[in-house]
């Protein structure tokens, strides 16, 4: 009995081993496909991701979208391609005096200062009107190259907010053109803070006729002229000015004392507009 029970006890160990073997097998076995599966799971995962990141990458930014825009949204008070002709004073103005600015630019912002006043008197007094040519090239644009360059985005966020306070009237883009350049809200070249609409709407509650007006909130924050001050730029680009600011009356220089940069006095840009006066 014990022998018989002992080969017995064997056989059926033996069984129990090959069924253990058996399942240790199959449980391997679905291991196996189960981390397959995961890994395939990973790696079409990552791949998904990636092709999410170049898709991302590859999207053209907000104001690479506005320089292709079809639809030009133009401010009031403009004419020209694209309403891209700004000119403020009375028709009766037999002069032109063409200011080319960056709302970026220390200098602007100093000629701005210290003669933006007696610009403003003397268009008004009818001496001669003011054509204002707005550039983006502190932000790194080219737009000449159709290129929106990646230093910032406050140049061509204040030309469009510029844009809309020309939609409000005239004088509203004077006044606010002159809040941007002030030395209360003027930034350094290198803090972009004219990329933030915030920022721009409270330099705006400085001029009554931009405080509290809903529209021209509305087309700040919703970048309604966006596109247009792109368009704007393109007019500065191609031009042959170098550098902001630059005055022209009449298509010729206007110079300080120096003939070469923009006067930054009121005296010395008296000077330099009467005797363009009488070319």
């Amino acid at each position: 009995m014990s022998a018989r029970n002992s080969k017995a006890n064997k056989a059926a160990a033996r069984e129990r081993l090959r069924e253990e073997r058996e399942r240790e097998a199959k449980k391997a076995k679905v291991r196996r496909q189960v981390t397959v599966a995961l890994s395939v799971v990973g790696v079409l995962a990552l791949a998904g991701g990636i092709s999410y990141a170049v898709v991302q990458m590859n999207k053209p930014s907000h104001w690479e979208a506005a320089m292709d825009a079809k639809d030009v949204r133009k401010p009031k008070n403009t004419s020209g391609p694209d309403g891209t002709t700004v000119v403020v004073g009375k028709a009766s103005a037999k002069k032109t005096l063409e200011v080319y600015e960056d709302s970026r630019c220390p200098v602007c912002a100093t000629f701005e200062q210290q003669v933006g006043k007696t610009v403003d008197e003397d268009v008004a007094a009818g001496k001669y009107k003011l054509r204002y040519i707005g550039a983006t090239f502190l932000d790194g644009d080219n737009i000449a190259e159709e290129k929106v360059g990646s230093v910032g985005q406050g140049s061509k966020n204040a030309l469009s907010a510029l844009g809309a306070a020309l939609d409000v009237s005239p004088e509203a883009f004077l006044a606010y053109k002159s809040a941007l350049y002030s030395a209360e809200f003027h930034p350094e070249e290198s803090e972009d803070a004219f990329a933030k609409d915030d920022y721009l709407l409270k330099a705006a509650d400085s001029v009554p006729a931009l405080k509290g007006n809903a529209a021209f909130r509305k087309n700040v924050e919703g970048g309604t002229f966006d596109a247009w001050a792109l368009k704007m730029s393109a007019v500065f680009s191609k031009s042959d000015v170098q550098g902001t600011p630059t005055l022209k009356m009449d298509g010729k220089p206007v110079t300080g004392a120096n003939g070469k940069n923009a006067p930054l006095t009121a005296e010395e840009f008296t000077t330099a507009i009467d005797k363009a006066l009488k070319a």
